[in-house]
């Protein structure tokens, strides 16, 4: 809305310096009661130093009118004005748009704007960050993504959201102040994020086991000073177990040698959906943001008052239509995590490298490894690497490793990382806890961007601290830091962008801003979905944790399901509680490709591939009706989500524990118990066993499957996919569930029981009761 003021008021059309930006370009009522003190002199100019009376008007009603002040009485005038932006307290505290705009709508915005303030390149959490620290701000807000918000570090990181245990340790062993003030700085965010996304994120106990006893002081007093340095944003204060209650508590711990436990807090969340918060948040607020939006170059222009070049946009390209056009700004922000250096060569081809790309591997097992709402730190495995333990969405997060990587847009967790987090794993659980190598659901690798120190001898002794670059022709960077300082990063990067480039805009409004589903939040709501919608429980607490107070519309969304109960509520996979509606809804949150689905909007993909391949068809087939998908896209968004999975999600390293190369390594015993199990099913001693075989069996027990059920099961162990399972894979799948490389195995548990029923129904001779009756 813009406003200027009149010239019999001591203004004139021009002069609109008195009047600042603000983001109420929106169709709402007006208030403008609590005015910045930039503003001030609007209420010197009524002759009031208290409150304005403008507040029942509509902006859109207001564009291109000019307004007479008399007493706080307006009277629009037909003369049009160039407009200014007024800036109100209270414009921050509601969003332009009720629900985020079109992925459409926001490329036309893209596309038709003549030049925005700031145009933001990359949408993690960083870019997000800046997006909407900027458009709160009041300034004119673009954000562009190469593929889905949250697609690279940002949905691959620990969950954790933490001020850092082990920064603290070398700020005190090394004297750094850089370090104990980043610490400081994260335990600030930390508390600010757990406010502002209360769905998203929630207080996590960790435990430190002490197996030494002068670890117990050593451990307990660096434990007390993270306490301190949190100050008022402490969540709890730590405390120490005896050994009988650290093993009350963690009952899989390591019970030899253990002296004791020191338990401290951090925050958890479900990353790719704050990511996604963020973005979501900034877009309706009214920045232009946009996925699948690839930056292919830099554009400039020359400064006519210094003769040299300068950043003013970017040619960007709609991967998804190939659709090439400019987006014209007065800043860039270059907030593209690993592919920083990237950009920066855009801008600069012969600039030199200043991030660092480390992988972090992590693993998901399942939720019987850890308590419900305990996690556990590792403070010093067999490299001197941290190793967390925690649980998450119902599963384990096991993770994570740091080693030096190449960059690249796709990362794939390695089988030498996964057996790396394993054998650590297995040094603090119990002998009785077995640790299996087919117990990993899910594995993936993120690219973490550390700034780069020259004198660093390896990754791990790089800070995690941020820094802004501005160069010659006004690009702007943002690299390094971590998750939980994301706010304050963008923070830092706005303040710099507003300096270098001359922005009219006033101080950060991100502290206590709530995210889009924080504002109207409470522990209870998921309570009403069950009530009003007929929600399984199990699902009204899952969509609550994930949409907020934006449960509601995806529970509308809800098909029935035809049964007593839950009445609506249909899932994609039955273990887990994602919900048909989901991916109808996830749509409207920008979702663009089946990957997006299964591994953003829901967390399929991270917590058990195969569950997320089983959900894919259904998911594709929900996506096509919405999106006009053909035949074609169809297959193609298929095959695409499944590479995905496959090398990225861990897939390929799971599948890999069974090949047709596996070797059998069973004792005699356990060679003749096999075969004679797996002759129970090939009756005609064929050496293979098929369908009908398998059927044939389950319907003399009682037991009825349909038949692509059972080919799902037999294909998992067809090694050769001829059809048929042999003897030889039969005992190569039995011998790599011994070794603990398979887990869950349909077919092997499935002749198992049939064989035990088998055994059960052996007739009971009569001849000692004269035959029977």
């Amino acid at each position: 809305i813009s406003w200027a003021a009149p010239a019999a008021y001591g203004g004139s059309e021009r002069d609109s310096s008195c009047w600042r930006r603000c983001s109420c370009h929106y169709s709402r009522p007006l208030s403008v009661c609590s005015l910045q003190k930039e503003a001030i002199p609007v209420r010197k100019l009524m002759g009031k130093e208290d409150e304005c009376l403008l507040t029942s008007f509509d902006c859109v009603h207001l564009q291109g009118m000019r307004f007479m002040f008399t007493n706080g009485i307006h009277t629009p005038s037909p003369l049009q004005v160039n407009l200014a932006f007024v800036e109100a307290a209270d414009c921050v505290s509601e969003p332009v748009n009720r629900e985020p705009p079109s992925r459409e709508a926001q490329i036309l915005t893209l596309k038709n704007t003549t030049e925005f303030d700031v145009l933001v390149i990359g949408g993690g959490a960083t870019g997000s960050g800046c997006a909407l620290d900027a458009v709160t701000r009041g300034l004119k807000t673009a954000l562009v993504e190469r593929d889905d918000f949250s697609s690279g570090t940002s949905s691959r990181s620990t969950k954790l959201i933490h001020g850092g245990v082990r920064y603290l340790q070398k700020a005190i062993m090394k004297l750094d102040i850089e370090q104990y003030r980043m610490v400081k700085e994260a335990l600030h965010e930390r508390a600010n994020l757990l406010e502002i996304a209360p769905h998203l994120s929630a207080p996590l106990p960790i435990m430190l086991p002490i197996y030494k006893w002068w670890q117990l002081p050593y451990y307990w007093v660096g434990i007390k000073l993270y306490d301190l340095v949190a100050g008022s944003n402490c969540l709890k204060s730590s405390y120490v177990l005896s050994k009988s209650r650290a093993l009350e508590h963690f009952p899989m711990l390591q019970k030899d040698k253990l002296v004791g436990a020191i338990v401290y807090y951090d925050g958890q969340h479900n990353d790719a959906r704050m990511n996604l918060a963020i973005a979501l948040t900034a877009a309706r607020y009214g920045a232009a943001t946009a996925n699948y939006m690839e930056v292919v170059s830099l554009l400039k222009k020359t400064d006519p008052q210094t003769g040299k070049e300068r950043v003013s946009g970017a040619r960007c390209k709609d991967v998804l239509t190939g659709q090439e056009f400019d987006v014209r700004a007065k800043c860039v922000i270059n907030a593209t995590g690993p592919f920083t250096d990237t950009v920066r060569r855009m801008d600069d081809k012969d600039a030199t490298a200043i991030c660092q790309p480390s992988a972090g591997v992590h693993i998901v097992m399942p939720g019987y490894y850890s308590p419900e709402s305990m996690g556990l730190l590792d403070p010093a495995t067999s490299d001197g690497r941290v190793i967390f333990f925690l649980p998450w969405q119902k599963m384990t997060i096991a993770g994570t490793t740091d080693t030096p990587t190449d960059v690249t847009n796709h990362p794939i967790p390695s089988e030498e990382d996964i057996n790396f987090i394993l054998n650590e794993v297995r040094n603090y659980l119990s002998s009785d806890v077995e640790v299996r190598r087919g117990d990993v659901l899910a594995a993936w690798s993120g690219i973490r961007p550390l700034v780069t120190d020259p004198k660093s001898a390896d990754t791990q002794s790089i800070s995690r601290n941020h820094v802004v670059d501005i160069s010659e022709s006004g690009l702007i960077t943002i690299a390094g830091g971590k998750w939980t300082t994301y706010r304050s990063m963008a923070e830092d990067t706005i303040n710099a962008a507003v300096k270098a480039h001359n922005l009219n805009a006033g101080p950060s409004r991100t502290v206590g801003l709530f995210l889009q589903g924080g504002k109207d939040w409470s522990p209870t709501l998921y309570i009403r979905l069950v009530q009003d919608y007929g929600l399984e429980s199990e699902v009204a607490q899952h969509l609550a944790a994930t949409y907020g107070d934006k449960a509601f519309e995806v529970a509308k969304m809800a098909s029935v399901t035809g049964k007593r109960w839950p009445i609506v509520g249909v899932r994609l996979v039955s273990e887990f509680p994602y919900i048909e509606a989901e991916v109808k809804y996830g749509i409207k949150e920008y979702a663009c490709t089946a990957v997006d689905m299964i591994s953003r909007r829901t967390r399929l993909a991270f917590l058990n591939v195969q569950a997320a391949e089983e959900a894919l068809p259904r998911i594709v087939e929900l996506m096509g009706r919405e999106l006009n998908w053909n035949d074609s896209k169809k297959e193609e968004e298929l095959e695409t989500a499944r590479k995905f999975l496959y090398y990225e999600m861990g897939y390929k390293s799971r599948s890999e524990q069974l090949t047709d190369r596996s070797e059998i390594s069973l004792l005699p015993s356990d060679i003749d118990r096999y075969k004679k199990r797996f002759h129970k099913f090939d009756a005609d001693q064929k050496g293979f066993i098929t369908i009908v075989d398998v059927q044939r069996v389950l319907e003399s027990i009682n037991v009825q499957m349909d038949e692509n059920t059972l080919h799902e099961i037999l294909n998992e162990v067809d090694l050769n996919k001829n059809g048929q399972v042999e003897l030889n894979e039969f005992l190569q799948l039995m011998s790599a569930i011994q070794k603990g490389r398979v887990s869950g195995s349909r077919l092997a548990i499935l002749m198992k029981t049939a064989e035990e029923n088998l055994d059960r129904r052996v007739p009971i001779p009569v001849d000692r009761s004269c035959g029977g009756l």
